[in-house]
């Protein structure tokens, strides 16, 4: 199976890449007493927050397009003693997990896609969704200035991907903490959007 972008991001993973911080982002773990059931982390990769999840007694997978980061992952939960499904996949094909889940986290996956794209990751997501279950979605905000890095998404733009089959509960301005070492400024305005499947 072609992993859709997987050369790109594994040459990532010969140095350290800007998303790489060594612990999830902050706004997933504000909301940590809110996670329940089976959890997915789209685009893991090295699994700080599916590896956050299982260490909470939840049943966690990971699914990421780089194998280094896979490998990086399955090596730190079993140094961590933690019991954590970790896939080299496709983002854009979650149906051939063959799995539902309850809560599903996205760390700097959208904002990596075209416009043309983007549907087609929303349809994937929701394929592997239980109704009732929720997203929560970090991605860069259209308030952080330059060009370097994803692409800057605007709440409309938010809004307008998830219109079908998802009830946004609220898109919140954010903090995307990356890498110093990576070359990256410290930080990148964000936005962190909590939503359920309809």
């Amino acid at each position: 199976m072609t992993v859709r972008g997987s050369d790109r991001f594994e040459g990532a993973y010969d140095g350290t890449p800007p998303w790489d911080i060594g612990r999830p982002q902050q706004a997933f773990l504000d909301t940590a007493g809110t996670w329940s059931g089976h959890v997915l982390d789209s685009g893991c990769g090295t699994g700080e927050l599916a590896m956050a999840a299982a260490a909470r007694g939840l049943r966690a997978t990971g699914i990421d397009g780089a194998a280094s980061a896979i490998a990086i992952a399955r090596s730190r939960a079993a140094e961590r003693g933690l019991e954590v499904e970790f896939v080299v996949g496709d983002v854009l094909r979650l149906g051939a997990l063959g799995h539902a889940y309850d809560l599903i986290f996205d760390s700097g996956v959208f904002h990596t896609f075209e416009a043309d794209e983007r549907p087609l990751y929303v349809q994937s997501l929701t394929q592997v969704t239980n109704p009732g279950g929720r997203l929560l979605l970090l991605c860069f905000s259209d308030s952080q200035s330059g060009d370097w890095g994803p692409f800057r998404i605007s709440r409309d733009e938010l809004t307008a991907a998830f219109a079908d089959s998802w009830r946004i509960e609220s898109i919140e301005p954010a903090t995307f903490v990356l890498e110093p070492a990576s070359g990256s400024p410290p930080t990148a305005r964000a936005w962190f959007a909590q939503m359920s499947r309809q």
